[in-house]
């Protein structure tokens, strides 16, 4: 690809190719598998080509040194690694993406279990993952079988920073459609504290009205905070 700079001249966009074999990360990575990779090696394979002018390798760096750290880069919102030079929206996407799969990964059964959820430690210790780092809240609802076994853990909605919409139509059209017979809810409070609002009680007797009608019965709802969480029915608020 060619890109035209300010004096005219044509100038081609570095990609991982343009390294010395030696070098790349994906030929590397091929060679001796993915965790032989550093850092920014696997971010320059996520990339995929730099900018006009510059390796791949200097653009991965670059948001390292910006965001201090991996966790730094997961952290930021689409719009602020845009602004990193080398980085506009597509690529912003594309590592975003890449990050959200890792969370999501995370706390996922092997294939062929279905993990038994009893507990708020058993409900955290699988969507903690998925809720951290979040900057709006993420109403989630695992849907349970009649022994209790996840059937799946289904996203209902995103809110803004201080505000989650949920209508029970929404909550319950998941778990009928699913054959649920029960149901957690989890939500985040970006602020990291899991205090319990009036409006996240108000919900939760709402939806627990409506699983009486529909026959399927909410467990318990969870709020998670930083490192901290709260159960709203071992702490008897519905």
């Amino acid at each position: 690809m060619l890109a035209i700079e300010s004096e005219g001249m044509l100038k081609k966009s570095f990609t991982i190719h343009d390294l010395p074999l030696s070098e790349r990360p994906r030929e590397r990575l091929q060679k001796l598998g993915v965790e032989a990779l550093s850092a920014q090696e696997i971010l320059a394979v996520i990339l995929g080509r730099g900018v006009a002018g510059e390796s791949v390798m200097v653009t991965a760096q670059r948001l390292l040194s910006q965001f201090g750290n991996l966790k730094g880069i997961a952290n930021a919102s689409v719009e602020e690694l845009s602004q990193v030079k080398g980085i506009g929206l597509a690529k912003a996407a594309q590592i975003k993406a890449a990050f959200e799969l890792a969370n999501r990964l995370e706390g996922y059964p092997e294939a062929g279990e279905s993990p038994i959820v009893k507990t708020p430690e058993d409900v955290v210790s699988l969507v903690r993952a998925r809720l951290r780092g979040k900057k709006r809240e993420h109403f989630l609802a695992l849907l349970l079988d009649t022994r209790n076994q996840l059937i799946k853990v289904s996203e209902i909605s995103v809110g803004s920073l201080d505000t989650s919409i949920v209508h029970p139509r929404e909550v319950f059209k998941e778990a009928i459609s699913a054959s649920a017979a029960s149901v957690i809810f989890v939500h985040n409070h970006p602020s990291g504290d899991p205090t319990a609002s009036e409006d996240d009680v108000k919900l939760t007797k709402r939806l627990a009205e409506a699983g009486e009608i529909v026959g399927i019965e909410v467990l318990d709802h969870i709020i998670i905070g930083g490192k901290k969480y709260l159960s709203l029915k071992r702490e008897g608020l519905f």
